[in-house]
């Protein structure tokens, strides 16, 4: 149960990270200039924080540091698409896309290509939380928004199977501190390359624009490191589930406190989610 405790924390502060990319839309927009400048403040905030809780220890690797590069640049295209995502559709709606993601692909390639069981509990899960996104689709919704919810789904899986990959592979790594660490470096590297080949293309952010991205990096950053620590124990088709389904619940609550009221679907989905999660709990 100690690593479910982490896993649950971990969920809380993706459902606030879901709330800081929302708040920074408003004030930057979504164009690629936003993107970078996004990328680059949330990267060093994470990096300090990471840096800290770490005491300034940094191990290295070539693997983590390819591992590292691919999920930065992974990242940066999920912010992008996120962003445009937020033009579209409100924080709860869009943390049902995102989770929903994160949970599918990792538990696919966890049962396929590490021999993960499938179990009663898990599959349950599986079928509610699928169940819950089916609740989500409505007629008429713009088409090009949908490219960057299916963008925003895919990515955010393509996270958590990237973690699985570097936490089973065979080669020579570092710890998952300094593999986070090599993450929000290579992160703020790009970004910064980037924004320096675009400067005059690229808008300054206002002061609570850098708020909400370094918050989003320092307690995204925290979030990711956690579930690599549990994900060296709990299998990846345990862990994902459950992510979903409580970052789903948490972001929907946050909706409510800031007003954005969900639909009756977007609260049978999270209804549906809830249930999921203790069916995995219990049950897997």
């Amino acid at each position: 149960m100690e690593y479910y405790g982490i896993i649950s924390a971990a969920v809380v502060l993706f459902g606030v990270t879901f709330l800081f990319n929302d708040r920074y839309q408003k004030e930057s927009g979504s164009g690629i200039g936003a993107t970078f400048v996004f990328s680059l403040i949330n990267s060093i905030a994470g990096l300090l924080c990471l840096l800290i809780i770490h005491s300034f220890k940094l191990e290295f690797t070539a693997f983590t540091l390819i591992m590292a590069m691919l999920t930065s640049i992974n990242n940066i295209v999920y912010i992008f698409c996120s962003l445009k995502a937020f033009e579209h559709i409100n924080l709860s709606l869009y943390s049902i896309f995102a989770m929903l993601g994160g949970m599918v692909l990792p538990f696919v390639v966890g049962i396929v290509f590490y021999n993960e069981p499938l179990t009663l509990g898990n599959g349950i899960a599986l079928l509610l939380i699928m169940m819950a996104l089916a609740f989500t689709i409505k007629p008429g919704r713009k088409k090009k928004g949908a490219i960057y919810y299916a963008g925003v789904f895919m990515l955010n899986g393509m996270s958590g199977v990237i973690s699985k990959i570097f936490q089973s592979a065979p080669y020579e790594k570092t710890s998952a501190a300094s593999y986070s660490i090599w993450t929000a470096l290579v992160g703020a590297i790009i970004a910064a390359v980037v924004l320096i080949c675009i400067r005059k293309k690229v808008k300054k952010p206002n002061i609570k624009a850098v708020a909400y991205s370094a918050g989003f990096g320092a307690v995204n950053k925290v979030a990711n490191y956690l579930l690599l620590i549990a994900l060296a124990v709990l299998p990846a088709s345990v862990q994902y589930p459950f992510v979903t389904g409580g970052t789903m619940i948490v972001s929907t609550v946050i909706s409510l406190i800031c007003r954005q009221k969900p639909s009756w679907q977007e609260l049978v989905s999270v209804g549906l989610s809830f249930i999921g999660v203790l069916v995995l709990v219990f049950l897997a």
